[in-house]
């Protein structure tokens, strides 16, 4: 019997202890952990710099109110706003709270400058921002939402690609487009560097702002600290949260000069939020992290991994419709249903998780070593003959 509710379906496997790339489970079995916490644990398990920064500060302080000053905090939103686009950081526990405060970021901008009725958020149809009330019905998800009426207003939707909808659906009542670079739940979606800066046009023109989610595709996952870094674009607000604290729970917001300027005391608050326990790990995470050398090695592995994917693809093209993604944010999409592909896999000790559109997301560790992501392959290509 569990006393847990049952809104979890939930593998019946659980995990004595993890190490780096592989989780070990309670029956002493070793497996290759490609979840990682759904891109959460960007450093892997029991990462010894994480631990020792952990362990160091329980000893001094765990929590104080954000009626005082923190310093872990101040040194971290000086980090992140050194490394980013962004004047100031807002910090949260997750990224459902980071998406629902860059929420109200936006809103609260238009109010403070006399705008009050522009003041409904424009989103892509059954993307992902979260499971809080208003995050459900941002992600215009029938499925999410069901069942958790009233219906929170204010939000606008148009279909994934379809550019038409997109400019239809902005009027005087917008207040900002956002979206997700790459669709995580939604199926590794990748929205391409030049629709982000037609994206970013179109913002400037209507005078609207842009919020781009990197709860899931941030924090060096594609092998640059955020995905659309390439586009060379400067979003408005930024919300993140999984990988920045390796696996401790933080999210936080970044946000320009401008829209930061509505955000004034009582506006927003966050008991847990900007912690000193949290904010010293993610000090820890981002030294490593935001560092050239790491970034060029994801970059690299992650081109190695998937160009052989590819590979099995080609040796495949029954099963695996399509590779996805971007770095170590990779999708596989299958032909036939999912389950069986991500049951099979576990069997041969690889963890994977599934996403939308028969996707089977794969998320390694940033660190993960080449020897890993051969065998990962393997296993791969294995399951893919077992089921041709």
């Amino acid at each position: 019997m569990t006393y847990l509710v049952k809104n979890y379906n939930r593998k019946k496997i659980s995990f004595k202890y993890g190490k780096g790339s592989y989780l070990y489970s309670k029956d002493n079995k070793k497996y290759l952990d490609f979840v990682q916490g759904i891109a959460v644990n960007s450093l892997g398990h029991a990462h010894p710099k994480l631990v020792k920064t952990i362990n160091n500060q329980s000893k001094k302080l765990w929590h104080v109110s954000n009626a005082f000053q923190i310093p872990e905090g101040e040194k971290l939103a000086k980090k992140i706003c050194q490394k980013t686009f962004a004047d100031f950081v807002m910090f949260q526990n997750s990224g459902a709270e980071a998406t629902e405060a860059a929420m109200k970021v936006a809103r609260r901008y238009f109010f403070s400058i006399g705008k009050t009725n522009k003041n409904r958020i424009l989103c892509v149809k059954n993307s992902f921002h979260g499971r809080t009330l208003a995050a459900i019905y941002a992600s215009g998800s029938k499925k999410m939402t069901e069942g958790f009426g009233p219906k929170i207003g204010g939000f606008d939707h148009f279909e994934f690609g379809d550019h038409k909808s997109l400019i239809k659906n902005i009027t005087k009542k917008t207040a900002a487009i956002m979206i997700e670079p790459i669709m995580g739940e939604g199926g590794i979606k990748v929205i391409p560097d030049w629709c982000l800066k037609e994206l970013r046009k179109l913002c400037n023109k209507k005078k609207i702002l842009l919020i781009l989610d990197e709860v899931q595709s941030g924090i060096s996952r594609t092998g640059n600290f955020f995905s659309f870094e390439k586009s060379k674009i400067k979003p408005d607000i930024v919300p993140i949260a999984k990988g920045i604290g390796g696996g401790f729970p933080l999210g936080a917001v970044l946000m320009n000069k401008k829209v930061a300027s509505g955000m004034v005391p009582g506006t927003h608050g966050s008991t847990f939020g900007g912690n000193p326990l949290a904010m010293a790990v993610g000090n820890a995470v981002m030294d490593i992290v935001s560092s050239k050398k790491f970034l060029e090695n994801v970059k690299s592995l992650s081109k190695y991994f998937l160009f052989e994917l590819s590979n099995i693809k080609e040796s495949y093209p029954q099963i695996i419709k399509s590779i996805r993604g971007k770095g170590f944010l990779i999708g596989i999409q299958l032909y036939k249903d999912q389950t069986i592909f991500i049951k099979k896999l576990m069997e041969n000790k690889l963890l994977t998780i599934r996403a939308s559109e028969n996707v089977i997301r794969i998320l390694p560790p940033l660190n993960v070593k080449k020897k890993e992501l051969d065998q990962a392959l393997k296993i791969i290509n294995k399951v893919c003959k077992e089921l041709n």
